[in-house]
């Protein structure tokens, strides 16, 4: 079961490299959406499910914290440096971090509530 919980937190990890490799130019360029900086929330969110996922598999919050930021950075080093039509951008890596760091506050709390929407528990 604990493997089968790696499982989805490196696929998750991958959708999030996938999506930080799309090139810019075909990304939506919605004005509203600047104005709300949706981009900083969706930045949050998919490393609050990182967060969930890895300490859900069992590793050490503070291991999957610093992991998170990391790995958040290394990101955006990449956007700047491999990938088409990206840049860095500090205000992601503020917002990767943010969304880990509500991981590790809320995971408690989110982690019951997903264990109460669960269908098939016991």
């Amino acid at each position: 079961m604990i493997l089968k919980r790696y499982i989805w937190a490196a696929l998750w990890a991958l959708l999030i490299l996938v999506l930080c490799a799309i090139p810019g130019r075909d990304l939506p360029q919605v004005e509203w959406l600047e104005i709300l900086q949706f981009d900083k929330w969706v930045h949050a969110s998919l490393f609050f499910i990182l967060f969930y996922l890895f300490a859900r598999a069992g590793v050490l919050r503070w291991i999957v914290f610093a992991s998170c930021v990391i790995y958040g950075a290394l990101l955006e080093v990449m956007q700047d440096l491999v990938f088409v039509d990206r840049s860095f951008d500090i205000l992601d890596e503020i917002a990767n971090s943010f969304g880990a760091m509500m991981g590790w506050l809320l995971y408690s709390k989110f982690d019951n509530l997903m264990i109460k929407m669960n269908p098939w528990r016991k």
